[in-house]
């Protein structure tokens, strides 16, 4: 793999890339062209994961606990893996009939019974010159799609409006944040006009190939109203130099509401300390603050303002959905986890959200990341989404990843799906074009090289999406039996900040128990994080906690030395070992730094590595079973990048090119011992496609062994390890 422009640069960067990357490292080519799983290979799930058939008993409600689950059995809460389907021209679109029959079914056995329809308007709409004259082969593929999603018993998640564009015809831009549609909905008739029209046509026409109206399928689950349409964050996406701040259009309906709360220039004068010279209520001359980024009451006000109409926007949309006919969940404000958000997202019926580690905005030469460890910052991007939901509604990660070309992503595979786990949400969506694609080497610009946001072509996310399956929708992993409410009062909780959110020193509190926000009236006498916030610390929760007996007074949890563990003590974070240790009956698992290993699990032990990475060892019987099993699958991740891939700079942050295919996979290899004898073993790789290849290694009695990613038939994160009739404990 070509790293640096020159392979001098190459050596240097290698010796500095972090833990134990060295001038030595090797990068080995992905073999395989076709992904597509062969029935009952050991990574087809459809056994162990199947799928209901998606009829008016098997329709998704928020049941009496605020969890998902069916319409026909309210007392059983359900997790769902969500399959992204954000597709475009750059992605190759919406596939054809034989493809969708195909692909649908790769997502059952894959383990996904969800889908999240993203971007389907830009999709209609590309290459259109007229409003509303939706692509016809574009809209037969995708009602195709929603059929063949049906059938295979993968629900539906779809957004009322992702484009910036809408249903406008004349632009070839319908992907990028170049209007302000989605604020103008919020403030201006025409558009909310448009909106409505868009997301009629949408979801009120019928599909010939199930034969109703999407609106009135059993199989959508949840609509969310409009993409990421927060007030203040659309205007970040929207940011350039020497462009305001806050859009012209918010002036007038912000005086008009200043004249209502506060009555006179004087009490407002008062309320903010002062104006400038020229600003009035009754000319409606006060002005939208000129720097977003700096506090002030003005600021709080602009939020307080911004809380009423979202609130007031989310209702006015909701009504036209009813008024088609729908009865399931709807959703909207599905990011930016501030204070603020939180009070608009209040009345939802469930909290939808996106977050992101190491985010990137774009693929254009020299996007820069950070190359961060999610285990360093204490899994933020979790916590953050973990302090936005409101209890007693479902939560929905409609978005998350761990973005490509971080060199530590391996972790998003074990951090997002237990945590989620334990946090007892709903549904769990890693953001990509596709989860996965039917071959390597499709002739699309976005499935040419590994690229952010096309998990389908990267072997660390498709093994982190593999254990997810396990961890998450499986159940392996189970919820916390204690709860940490968040008290909310209301408006009297903005601050001057419009970024304030809850304090990472309290979402701490997310590694250990389940947390939410909760009206401060609700409370009764369980231990929580109340207001002001400053007045709180986690580790005197933590230690109020074990005196209760709510948390076992041998749990690890160390605050001040970075070190959480669960309540159910499944789960060990240990920030400054950049380790997350994972043991349950079904499923063990560890993200590492190879300095620091050994490490024992329960069954499981890593005594050594070459390399950074992630190790999983799960049961793929029934019931699951490591201590019994006879069939368990093992993952091994390191990292992946494409040939000829360059950078500007030596820690691998600012991409220069993003090289070509193919696929290339950082050897790497692990010293395992398990816990466990048998009569006989034997292990075996897993291509990245299912096949079970010639065997490794095998023995009698104990079980120990070196395993390497670099194998005779090819590199690869999958490794199956059975264990005859004889095996005992």
């Amino acid at each position: 793999m070509i790293r640096r422009l020159t392979l001098a640069l190459a050596l240097v960067a290698l010796s500095c890339a972090g833990g134990s990357a060295t001038a030595a490292e090797q990068w080995l080519p992905v073999r395989e062209t076709s992904l597509e799983l062969k029935p009952g290979s050991p990574l087809d799930f459809s056994a162990i994961l199947p799928n209901r058939a998606i009829d008016p008993g098997h329709r998704l409600i928020a049941g009496p606990t605020g969890q998902l689950v069916y319409a026909g059995a309210p007392q059983t809460p359900l997790r769902f893996a969500c399959a992204s389907l954000a597709w475009g021209p750059a992605s190759g679109g919406y596939p054809d009939h034989d493809g969708a029959d195909r692909y649908a079914r790769q997502l059952a056995m894959h383990g996904y019974n969800i889908a999240r329809l993203h971007f389907v308007d830009a999709s209609l709409m590309a290459g259109r010159a007229r409003d509303f004259d939706f692509d016809p082969q574009t809209l037969d593929r995708v009602h195709y799609m929603m059929a063949a999603l049906k059938n295979n018993g993968i629900a539906w998640m779809i957004d009322g409006l992702t484009s910036w564009r809408g249903g406008y015809g004349g632009h070839d831009d319908g992907w990028d944040p170049v209007s302000n549609l989605k604020l103008a909905v919020h403030f201006d008739d025409a558009a909310f006009a448009h909106w409505a029209a868009l997301v009629q046509k949408i979801f009120t026409t019928v599909n010939p190939y199930t034969g109703t109206a999407p609106i009135r399928d059993d199989a959508l689950a949840l609509v969310v109203l409009t993409n990421e349409n927060a007030i203040e964050f659309d205007g970040v996406t929207r940011d350039a130099p020497g462009k305001p701040p806050y859009d012209a259009m918010l002036a007038a309906p912000f005086n008009r509401w200043l004249k209502q709360r506060y009555g006179s220039t004087a009490e407002l004068s008062k309320a903010w300390g002062g104006l400038g010279g020229s600003e009035t209520l009754e000319d409606a001359s006060i002005r939208l603050p000129n720097d977003r980024y700096a506090d002030s009451p003005r600021m709080r006000d602009l939020q307080a303002f911004f809380t009423e109409v979202e609130i007031s926007s989310a209702a006015r949309m909701s009504a036209v959905i009813r008024g088609f006919g729908y009865t399931g969940l709807i959703s909207t404000y599905n990011n930016w986890p501030t204070v603020q958000t939180a009070l608009s997202r209040r009345g939802l019926d469930a909290v939808t959200m996106n977050t992101y580690h190491d985010w990137i905005g774009g693929y254009e030469p020299g996007r820069k990341i950070l190359q961060t460890s999610s285990l360093v910052d204490g899994a933020n991007y979790m916590r953050m989404a973990a302090a936005s939901r409101w209890l007693g509604k479902p939560l929905v990660m409609t978005e998350y990843d761990h973005l490509f070309w971080n060199r530590t992503r391996y972790e998003a595979g074990l951090v997002m799906p237990a945590y989620a786990a334990l946090q007892g949400w709903d549904v769990l969506c890693r953001h990509g074009h596709g989860p996965i694609v039917l071959r390597y080497g499709e002739p699309y610009p976005h499935k040419q090289k590994m690229l952010p946001y096309a998990i389908a072509l990267d072997p660390v996310a498709r093994a982190g999406e593999t254990l997810s399956a396990l961890l998450f929708r499986r159940g392996d992993v189970a919820r916390s039996r204690v709860t940490i409410p968040f008290a909310v009062r209301g408006e009297q909780d903005l601050s001057n900040d419009m970024q304030a959110r809850e304090p990472e020193s309290l979402t701490d509190l997310a590694l250990v128990g389940r947390i939410g926000l909760q009206d401060a009236a609700q409370l009764g006498d369980e231990i929580a994080v109340l207001q002001p916030r400053s007045a709180n610390s986690a580790a005197t929760i933590i230690a109020r906690l074990k005196a209760s007996g709510a948390l076992p007074r041998d749990n690890l949890t160390d605050v001040a030395a970075g070190v959480y563990q669960s309540d159910t003590g499944e789960l060990v974070l240990n920030r400054p070992r950049r380790q997350l240790r994972l043991v349950t009956p079904a499923t063990e698992a560890l993200a590492f730094a190879a300095q620091n290993l050994p490490v024992q699990l329960g069954l499981l032990s890593v005594d050594a590595a070459e390399g950074d990475g992630l190790i999983a060892l799960s049961s793929l019987d029934t019931p699951a079973s490591l201590q019994n099993g006879r069939r368990l699958l093992l993952i091994f991740a390191t990292d992946a990048g494409n040939s000829e891939m360059k950078f500007r700079d030596w820690q691998d942050k600012v991409i220069a090119d993003y090289g070509r295919l193919p696929v290339l996979i950082r050897k790497g290899s692990v010293d395992l011992k398990l816990a466990r004898t048998a009569a006989r073993w034997k292990l075996s790789p897993i291509g990245l496609n299912g096949a079970v290849k010639p065997m490794l290694a095998s023995g009698e009695g104990a079980i120990a062994f070196h395993l390497s990613n670099d194998v005779a038939s090819g590199p690869t994160t999958y490794f199956l390890l059975e264990l005859d009739d004889g095996a005992r404990p």
